[in-house]
């Protein structure tokens, strides 16, 4: 039996589970503990619901996910509108060592799919699928790269990158609360919160609350405006980079648009209206992950072998020992560390939004930390694409 969900029918059920979420959030303590977003833990609940669903040859739930490109690249967009080169003076080299840290990364992710392949005596390329391609390369990567190694004689190459991408956005946003708690803890590490004491701990999952009072509908609508207008030449620019024969994620046009907005506005010492930008990019986000991780086919994993799942484990432990002993200490050995290792087990396992979702939860809980949100959307969003596509035809070309 199959059951189809218009658009409407599919947003209204996407709010519910984002809710369920909260809800499960404020009844299971340990999901505040380790900084799991409501839209992870209601979107893996219902993807849970669909494996069984699945398993027993019940119903087949279809959903209308015509939003969730949308949502996406609404959110990119809004965080395009942060790249100011005024900011950029103040983190640019933040920038640079961090995407030497994600390149890093990159090619100790491809060595260790490759590596584990051998060992299980299998094709090697087949590693890669499990590596940066899917890890650090998300979906998008997985889809693009993964037809291109079956035509070169891979067999299953889409599915296993695929199937490795969904794991590694799940486990991305399981590890990075765990690995900034227990370094909080271990080093002792003075939060926002612990230096300000003004500021006091707000309810994890609880993005971007305001004042009612301060709500305007011109601000509101003239962000709205803004980021449409960018997403909108951004499409544009998007199509004439495909036309380039290179890969690259849909959103990079908006990106770019919104930027060169951003940074025009400066220059004219005009108002950007930042702070509604930020809370339409917020709102946006959280659908988004909530819709991605509804849609995930957790019976994929089943089809993977032995050596497969060791070898996505194996990637889980890399990304969370990295974030833990190297890019905490390279990025300061402070809060802002911590959030940067956070970070890194987030876009490092599969999205740079699964980021950006593990900061703003270990923010709202601890307090701000700017730098990461300007470092980590610039290279998780623009420059780590460059550099994981060239690292991965690399390691392609070596291998072949």
């Amino acid at each position: 039996m199959e059951l189809n969900l218009n658009i409407y029918e599919t947003m209204a059920l996407v709010s519910t589970i984002f809710y369920l979420g909260k809800y499960m959030r404020w009844k299971v303590s340990t999901l505040v503990k380790f900084c799991i977003p409501p839209a992870v833990v209601g979107g893996f609940i219902f993807a849970l619901l669909t494996l069984l669903l699945h398993i027993s040859d019940i119903i087949t739930l279809n959903l209308d996910m015509t939003l969730q490109n949308l949502f996406m690249t609404t959110f990119f967009t809004s965080i395009g509108f942060t790249a100011s080169f005024k900011v950029l003076k103040q983190g640019g080299k933040q920038v640079i060592i961090f995407l030497g840290l994600a390149a890093l990364l990159v090619i100790l992710q491809n060595s260790v799919g490759v590596t584990l392949a051998s060992l299980f005596n299998l094709n090697p390329l087949l590693g890669l699928c499990t590596g940066s391609i899917p890890m650090i390369g998300g979906h998008g990567t997985a889809g693009s790269f993964g037809p291109m190694l079956e035509e070169m004689g891979v067999a299953k190459a889409t599915t296993v990158s695929v199937a490795s991408a969904t794991f590694g956005l799940i486990m991305g946003s399981i590890i990075g609360g765990f690995v900034a708690r227990n370094l909080i803890i271990r080093y002792k590490v003075k939060t926002t919160h612990d230096e300000s004491s003004n500021n006091q701990p707000v309810e994890v999952g609880d993005f971007n609350e305001e004042n009612p009072n301060i709500l305007s509908f011109k601000k509101l609508m003239n962000a709205a405006c803004f980021l449409f207008i960018a997403m909108g030449i951004g499409s544009l620019i998007s199509k004439l980079i495909q036309t380039s024969g290179l890969t690259f994620p849909s959103y990079i046009g908006a990106m770019l648009v919104a930027a060169t907005i951003r940074n025009v506005y400066d220059i004219r010492k005009k108002e950007i209206y930042e702070k509604e930008i930020e809370t339409i990019g917020g709102l946006s986000l959280s659908f988004f992950l909530t819709m991605a991780l509804m849609g995930l086919k957790l019976w994929q994993l089943f089809d993977l072998a032995l050596p497969l799942l060791i070898m996505l484990i194996a990637q889980v432990l890399l990304v969370g020992i990295f974030a833990y002993f190297i890019i905490y200490r390279i990025m300061g050995k402070n809060y802002e560390g911590v959030v940067f290792a956070s970070a890194t087990c987030g876009f490092g396992m599969g999205a740079t939004p699964n980021a950006i979702a593990n900061m703003d939860e270990l923010t709202n809980r601890f307090g701000f930390a700017h730098t990461p949100y300007f470092v980590v959307p610039i290279v998780g969003g623009l420059f780590i694409d460059f550099v994981n596509s060239a690292i991965i035809t690399i390691f392609i070309n070596l291998i072949s």
